[in-house]
């Protein structure tokens, strides 16, 4: 989702504070500041976007939602449009964080797909409009590591030195739950710990665990198999035309992003021309063109100019998808275990 490397996002978060997106950035009315997963939109959108509504964008990165809650809480930096995943609109909803929408200035929510609206994190669309969806699969170089069709290929010790691992914890728990047979939202401590005692089992086949160094790592061929973002497969494919992905036949986690607008912010309309900006059809589908997810906007898909392959994983037939399940906001108890687990785990 998503890829930016490290050092690059800590710069721009950097510069972000002295160009506009932190302190007194609300007052320019004429501007507007969003904060989103690293490469995960078009860039040229947002001239486009400038070009059209005379509104100035200051754009930051983040690598995964976790990070995005932190730098948040710590405050200190303005936002007016942040992108979540599913389980943390619901979240950032309950923390009272997000602001209800205008819906006269985003017409263009009629548009997304039904099957995507009124979604268990946000059931009123009272917060959220949809960004892109997409799932979670094996990214795998078959002439290293064979033929992969199960996360049972992530736990190999033949893969050892080879594999790479999510460095967030509920994607790695994930992995593990649904390999086990169990829920992603699972709350029960016994299927937890399971989780966990694979996970550190799986510690020393590891080559690392990673988020945006994936790319780097497969497409160069240092490591041959790791979990990550359909979406961003395509974008190793063209560096690495060996590289395969596939939805494991256990299932695994298929995930909405979502445009919201953060409590408090001072640009409002203007992140709500935005929202409505991105998506519109003809941009929604320039933009999934680009980074390879999936438009939820219900006259993208006609429009795309993708081969049959890449439609294939984009939209995953029904049959993929009915072992697929969105993450949920869990109790804070839950939330709690997994802090500490992780800590365990990485240390």
């Amino acid at each position: 989702m998503k890829k930016v490397l490290t050092v690059l996002l800590a710069l721009t978060l950097i510069l972000g504070v002295f160009s506009g997106c932190g302190g007194e950035s609300g007052s320019d009315k004429n501007e507007v500041n969003v904060y989103n997963w690293g490469e995960y939109i078009d860039m040229s959108l947002l001239d486009e976007f400038e070009e059209e509504t005379g509104i100035k964008v200051n754009y930051n990165t983040y690598e995964n939602n976790e990070q995005m809650y932190s730098v948040l809480k710590q405050g200190g930096v303005s936002y007016d449009v942040v992108i979540p995943s599913d389980y943390m609109v619901a979240r950032m909803i309950d923390e009272d964080m997000l602001e209800p929408l205008a819906f006269e200035n985003v017409t263009n929510f009629v548009f997304i797909e039904d099957s995507l609206k009124n979604m268990a994190y946000d059931p009123d669309n009272t917060y959220s409009i949809p960004y892109m969806w997409g799932t979670v699969g094996i990214i795998y170089d078959p002439n290293v590591v064979g033929e992969v069709t199960s996360w049972s290929a992530l736990f190999d010790p033949a893969n050892t030195g080879k594999t790479l691992m999510f460095d967030n914890s509920r994607d790695a728990f994930g992995i593990a739950l649904k390999y086990l047979g169990y829920s992603l939202n699972t709350t029960n401590e016994t299927e937890l710990n399971e989780a966990y005692e694979l996970l550190e089992q799986q510690k020393p086949i590891l080559q690392g665990y990673v988020m945006d160094q994936i790319f780097d790592k497969l497409e160069s061929g240092e490591a041959a198999i790791g979990p990550y973002y359909a979406g961003d497969y395509f974008l190793m494919l063209e560096n690495n035309p060996d590289l395969k992905f596939c939805i494991p036949t256990e299932g695994t986690n298929v995930f909405v992003d979502a445009m919201c607008v953060l409590k408090g912010a001072e640009n409002k309309e203007n992140a709500e021309k935005f929202i409505n900006f991105m998506s519109r059809a003809d941009v929604s589908r320039r933009n999934s063109e680009f980074i390879g997810y999936t438009s939820p906007n219900s006259e993208a898909k006609e429009l795309l100019d993708v081969d049959e392959y890449q439609l294939s994983v984009m939209y995953p037939s029904d049959e993929l998808l009915a072992n697929c399940e969105a993450f949920a906001n869990l109790p804070q108890a839950t939330l709690d275990w997994y802090s500490d687990a992780w800590a365990r785990l990485k240390s």
